[in-house]
């Protein structure tokens, strides 16, 4: 009887500490990377983001964890890190882990096609948010107007500095629709009206666009604004004009309106920022994923309006 006590006891025993050794439910990826999940439905969205290094792109996730969260269903949110070939391999792990959706804020708009394709064999639905790919089968497109909020930033440097006056232009991550379509609805307007002196990439990037402004600032001492594709590259050219001196001379708007931005702007520091709502194009997406899911039909496009902070 005795020796039947100790199997049966030790046959417990075995099976608590096998439970105990079982690997919980986590919040990384196979490369121990930070993602995300909430609710505890039966869809499941992955989202892979271009970065988690920017401001504006943690404060998407932030709209689209909300509304999982809200709508009930799982979210998975992988850091591409603006590493084009790990965005392909986010997604191919998206599709390993059986997401049912998968949203995709593009590193650079031609390169995801890969990844969009990857989601395409395995028949899960894609959807591209802030930035567009240029080819692979899309669901829907949820993205600010980005040519209109380059046409408004335009029209406010023309505002303040004046028909004619000699300003510059920091763009995004060449090949990335946000650069080209920010730039291309600036151009619209400044063409005729502004002389844009120089036109130079800093990637996005808040280090580079000081280094970018820098140089400006030597080649073309005379300027008196200047257009960034975001806020990151608009606040690190601020930093550079202030540190030139040149402060109360040099009108700076940006594109975003995230927090740093906004705070500069009510400081007198920055002229003004277009404002995206981060918030509203992440919420907006994982509802739309849901409704796609629920076999609802949605729009090719879904405009998330812009309003200017100055």
């Amino acid at each position: 009887m005795k020796k039947l006590l100790m199997l049966v006891t030790l046959l417990m025993l075995a099976f608590v500490t096998a439970c105990s050794m079982e690997s919980p439910t986590n919040n990384s990826n196979s490369n121990g990377e930070s993602t995300a999940s909430s609710g505890d439905g039966e869809f499941t969205i992955g989202f892979s983001i271009s970065t988690l290094n920017n401001p504006f792109f943690v404060t998407l996730q932030e709209g689209a964890e909300a509304q999982a969260e809200e709508l009930g269903v799982n979210l998975v949110v992988l850091d591409a890190q603006d590493d084009d070939a790990k965005q392909v391999s986010d997604v191919e792990d998206l599709v390993q882990r059986g997401v049912d959706a998968i949203l995709i804020n593009p590193t650079d708009s031609a390169s995801v096609a890969a990844a969009v394709e990857v989601a395409n064999s395995a028949g899960i639905p894609v959807i591209t948010v802030d930035r567009a790919a240029e080819s692979g089968e899309i669901v829907t497109h949820i993205a600010s107007d980005n040519i209109a909020g380059g046409e408004l930033a335009a029209e406010l440097l023309v505002e303040l500095a004046g028909d004619g006056a000699k300003v510059a232009e920091l763009e995004g991550i060449p090949g990335s629709s946000a650069a080209r379509e920010r730039g291309a609805g600036f151009h619209n307007v400044a063409e005729g009206t502004l002389d844009v002196v120089s036109s130079q990439t800093a990637n996005f990037d808040r280090s580079e666009g000081l280094n970018v402004m820098e140089n400006i600032l030597q080649s073309n001492p005379d300027i008196v604004g200047v257009f960034a594709h975001n806020d990151e590259m608009a606040l690190g050219a601020l930093e550079a004009i202030e540190a030139a001196g040149k402060g109360d001379e040099i009108f700076v708007i940006g594109f975003d309106a995230t927090d740093d931005a906004v705070a500069a702007v009510e400081a007198g520091r920055l002229a003004g920022t277009v404002a995206q709502q981060p918030t509203l194009i992440g919420s907006s997406a994982v509802e739309a994923a849901l409704k796609v899911l629920n076999g609802e039909t949605v729009e090719e496009s879904i405009p998330v309006e812009l309003e200017l902070v100055k």
